[in-house]
């Protein structure tokens, strides 16, 4: 496989610089390495080894290029060979977590970013052109959303932590800035769009909540502009969001008067039952949901979100608490 590959890139090598450019051309070379993996793996090995072996050497190849040129990506068709490699591994469902982590890692040196992965799962399948001027590889909003769920899979079954430069922190392909949305989580637009659909994979998936206080406030402050005829999809976003967290985080958590605050800024909100009066410092957390947090806290720390909750020896309805599909 690995062999073929090399005399085809040996013929790649003269196309233009901007031959990968259009989504076309680019479906175009899937097709065409999709063929060879179906050819080899007759002869060769299985699918699944022939398909794996084409990413590492589309991973490998993109490497050598860039080393090349002093390890600074040419971008234009050397880089957008790797999302050539994306979609694979979405079409053959490449199970190799360390695999699909490599190619992601590669991605993420050369953009810092994954949104030519995310955009189109969040605002839609037109919406990358419009905002970023290429289109998605993905045929609709639907493939989109589902091949982000594969990614995320495989990123949390691969341990893949990312840190954009030295000096900064690491994330989690979930949370990975969006470069075109101002370096915003994909939490965080989720939640400025109400999108609940959305958010839940995200937080099912172990999106942060924490250090990001000011998404939760912003919501609430957006709700109060409703006169308490609120939005279906904001208040289910503020429902998944409070169950992803012990309380409503606020700046003033030590302070002796977090209770008389919170009724006093957001009273219309906890009279209406949109706030939780053990969520907001009223009365205690209930011990159940604390429970969950420690649970999904830990989880979280061993990438075990949230495919490690299928190994628990739980009713089924606690499982699908603890995976905050129910309250």
């Amino acid at each position: 496989m690995e062999y073929f590959l090399r005399c085809y890139f040996e013929q790649f090598a003269s196309l233009p610089r901007n031959s990968l450019h259009d989504r076309r051309k680019r479906q175009s070379m899937v097709d065409y390495i999709s063929t060879m993996i179906e050819g080899c793996s007759t002869v060769e090995t299985n699918v699944d080894e022939s398909a794996k072996i084409a990413i590492k050497t589309i991973v490998k190849y993109h490497e050598e290029n860039k080393s090349e040129n002093g390890n600074v990506c040419m971008m234009g068709k050397y880089h957008n060979i790797l999302y050539i490699a994306v979609k694979l591994c979405f079409v053959w469902q490449i199970k190799d977590p360390p695999t699909v982590t490599q190619l992601l890692e590669e991605i993420f040196r050369c953009e810092n970013t994954f949104e030519r992965i995310l955009i189109g799962a969040i605002f839609g399948g037109k919406a990358p052109h419009y905002v970023a001027g290429w289109k998605s590889d993905f045929a609709s909003e639907e493939e989109n959303l589902r091949a982000v769920v594969y990614f995320l899979d495989k990123a949390n079954k691969g341990k893949l932590l990312l840190k954009p430069h030295r000096d900064q922190e690491t994330y989690r392909f979930v949370d990975t800035p969006m470069e075109s949305c101002g370096k915003a989580s994909p939490l965080k637009i989720c939640v400025q769009l109400g999108l609940p659909d959305k958010l839940l994979i995200l937080l099912r998936f172990g999106a942060r909540i924490h250090h990001q206080h000011a998404i939760i406030e912003h919501l609430l402050n957006r709700l109060l502009e409703f006169n308490r005829v609120y939005p279906y999809n904001l208040v289910s976003c503020l429902q998944l969001l409070l169950r992803a967290t012990e309380r409503i985080p606020t700046e003033d958590l030590v302070d002796p008067d977090l209770r008389k605050l919170m009724y006093d800024k957001y009273c219309v909100l906890v009279e209406d039952g949109l706030i939780p009066p053990s969520r907001c410092g009223i009365i205690p957390v209930e011990l159940k949901h604390l429970c969950r947090c420690s649970v999904r806290e830990y989880l979280w720390r061993n990438h075990g979100l949230p495919d490690g909750l299928k190994s628990l020896k739980i009713p089924e309805d606690l499982r699908r608490y603890l995976d905050l599909l129910q309250d």
